[in-house]
């Protein structure tokens, strides 16, 4: 494979998007990313930030049709943007208008004049180019990069689309519409949303919608067949709204794990089939499980697993190498496994281990819990026989004796927090992932970490 067409093998008059419920032909998708690459810089590394997520996919285009890289780092604060500047010399941010780049040279979203009749074929990129650097934290603060070649993604995309039509007993995914929770830059976003309808024949809406009467207006405004592209967080949002739900074919989760009630809940009220996508930042999208239908995930085609525990890896179709996984598996075959929890997740106190996702699981599924997540400092984790765990919780009205009463039928005492504390909200971020500095930064707000 040598290169892959912008658009896949779909067709230039299919539907690649929709705004507002209107069509975006393919053939019109070619014309707008060719029409903004010629405003690009001659080179550079393009730091994508459209909220819109067709105006990110025609950046993407664009910045593929001039060779240029484009930037997906964990998030856009002002720590971040510097730590890029100083890394990327000619970065660049793609932007919508009226909106700062952040302090970055911008390229600005305009109306520019496109002629879509005269696109005749999907442009060829080449397999090997960088497509994407997806950034992640790593333990000094400097971001750290991981290339995401055109071609591969393509492969990647083609396996989640057949895992996806199958699921719904389809031949393949042409016709069907996203709507989806998640912004673009996420790499479960990127992936599942944007690369799954350029190279995997879907179709997607532009918008990203975030409170469930913004959900429920998107699905609606979709025609059938649609998908909803969500995560835990946002989708417990939704149906604890108690509104009434346009039907869906599938309803595809990822970013943490799914408690099977939860997936139960969501496959009654969209009389629809719940699939959890399991993936890594290293390897990218790994595997597939129907939560309602048990523990086990299967690999997407191609994809083989080796090792075993916290030494597990992955290898083949779209990760060449064999790449470790951050996570504790047990594996049960080449192409099955169980997830036991990430490996920075596992707790030790009193000579008995658990994982911060177990006990997160069982903290939110108490009645009254809106929304919840324990917390271990770091200097407990050098002194495991010290239980100083906390928990923070939004449940009005619930008091911390009901709390702790429900969670002594469900967890090891061991495991009960020492502190829990009510809140407003949690700190999550849009893809409704609760990341670890976060937190801390919250328990430091309480008085329980230490500055």
């Amino acid at each position: 494979m040598t290169s892959e067409a912008l658009l896949g093998e779909r067709e230039l008059d299919a539907v690649v998007a929709r705004r507002d419920g209107a069509p975006i032909t393919g053939r019109r998708y070619i014309a707008d990313a060719l029409a903004l690459a010629k405003r690009l810089p001659d080179a550079g590394a393009m730091l994508n930030l459209s909220l819109d997520r067709y105006r990110f996919a025609v950046g993407l285009g664009a910045a593929l049709l001039r060779g240029h890289i484009s930037l997906l780092p964990p998030n856009h604060t002002a720590h971040t943007v510097e730590r890029l500047r100083a890394r990327f010399a000619q970065i660049y941010a793609l932007v919508e208008p009226g909106v700062d780049g952040d302090g970055l040279p911008m390229v600005v979203h305009g109306e520019d004049d496109v002629d879509a009749a005269a696109v005749q074929a999907s442009p060829s990129i080449a397999a090997d180019l960088v497509a994407a650097l997806v950034l992640t934290s790593g333990s000094t603060g400097e971001p750290v990069p991981h290339a995401k070649p055109w071609g591969l993604l393509a492969v990647s995309a083609r396996a989640e689309a057949a895992r996806l039509a199958a699921a719904i007993g389809r031949d393949s995914l042409a016709g069907v519409t996203l709507v989806a929770t998640v912004p673009a830059q996420h790499m479960y976003g990127f992936e599942s949303s944007v690369l799954i309808a350029l190279l995997g024949g879907a179709a997607f809406d532009a918008g990203r919608p975030f409170y469930p009467a913004d959900v429920v207006a998107a699905l609606a405004r979709t025609p059938a067949p649609r998908m909803l592209v969500t995560t835990p967080f946002h989708l417990k949002t939704l149906l604890d709204a108690s509104m009434a739900l346009p039907s869906v074919e599938l309803v595809l989760c990822a970013t943490a794990p799914l408690a099977p009630q939860l997936a139960a809940r969501a496959e009654a009220a969209f009389a629809a089939p719940l699939l959890e996508i399991y993936g890594c930042t290293e390897a990218g999208q790994v595997a597939t499980r129907r939560t309602t239908a048990g523990a086990e995930w299967q690999t997407f085609d191609g994809l083989v697993l080796g090792g075993d525990g916290d030494q597990a890896f992955v290898q083949g179709g779209h990760v060449p190498q064999p790449t470790p996984l951050a996570d504790v598996l047990e594996v049960l075959g080449s192409d099955t496994f169980r997830l036991l929890g990430r490996s920075n997740d596992l707790i030790n106190i009193a000579g008995k281990r658990s994982s911060l996702g177990h006990l997160n699981f069982h903290l939110n599924a108490i009645e009254g819990v809106v929304d919840g997540a324990f917390w271990m400092p770091a200097e407990t984790a050098d002194a495991p026989g010290i239980a100083r765990l906390a928990a923070f919780i939004v449940a009005p009205g619930i008091r911390r004796e009901s709390i702790l009463a429900a969670l002594r039928t469900r967890i090891d005492a061991a495991f009960l927090p020492r502190r829990i504390v009510h809140v407003d909200a949690l700190p999550r971020e849009a893809t409704g992932k609760l990341g670890a500095a976060r937190l801390t930064e919250l328990a430091r707000a309480h008085g329980l970490a230490r500055r």
